[in-house]
């Protein structure tokens, strides 16, 4: 396979994301995939919330060069099957958000939950095993406050788990809080973020234009034999 080009970290308002991580309860390291603010509009002005950084593991790259080899950036932007294949792939995935603003727990969790409830029920697939997932996924927010700066990260595995931890700052702990064993449930939290409706059209700008390079230096059928030499 060929090299492929050294990821770099990025800054996003005071948030430096590196360029890897390793998840808490994950034996891999990941690459920073890309980062981006979530925000709104109020009165106005746009108002950040929190700074978003996801993360691929290696084997994401030869696997996503298969279809999307050749895209541009704006290609794979505006792909809503681009960025499915990212969620529902065969591969880890990790989230980090960090508060730009205070947020409480159930602030959180609840917008969250809803966004994930309407990606559900738009595909027809809201089962009672997803609503007793959101209702595990609220409860492990009830009694938790986000000060600016501390972060929520989640670890996705491909089996299907949801391994969800908290820092007070933009460390990444080595053990997560609790572990959710819903599939749709963990593939959601990622959609919900840079998916066809997500709350951060940076950081999905970000991913589809840093995967638009790396691919351009991905064989087709070497899946997983590549290496990224990330740079710290």
């Amino acid at each position: 396979m060929a090299a492929l080009p050294n990821p770099t970290g990025l800054q996003i308002e005071a948030t430096s994301f590196p360029p890897s991580v390793k998840p808490p309860g994950s034996a891999n390291t990941l690459f920073l995939g890309g980062a981006g603010v979530r925000g709104l509009e109020i009165q106005g002005n746009f108002v950040k919330f929190t700074a978003i950084g996801v993360y691929l593991e290696e084997k994401a790259v030869p696997l996503l060069a298969v279809k999307w080899k050749g895209k541009t950036a704006q290609e794979l932007t505006e792909s809503v099957e681009f960025f499915r294949e990212i969620v529902t792939g065969p591969f880890e995935k990790f989230t980090q958000v960090t508060t730009i603003l205070p947020l409480t727990g159930q602030q959180y969790s609840e917008k969250v939950s809803e966004n994930c409830v309407a990606i559900w029920k738009s595909i027809g697939i809201y089962t009672d095993a997803e609503a007793k997932a959101i209702e595990k996924f609220l409860e492990v927010f009830k009694d938790q406050n986000f000060p600016p700066g501390a972060s929520i990260l989640f670890t996705q595995s491909p089996k299907g788990s949801l391994t969800i931890s908290f820092s007070k700052d933009a460390s990444v702990p080595e053990a997560g809080n609790v572990v959710i064993e819903n599939k749709l449930l963990s593939e959601a939290v990622l959609e919900s973020i840079i998916g066809k409706h997500g709350v951060s059209p940076g950081a999905r700008q970000s991913v589809a234009a840093r995967l638009s390079e790396l691919l351009k230096y991905s064989c087709h059928n070497e899946a997983g034999n590549g290496k990224l030499e990330t740079q710290v």
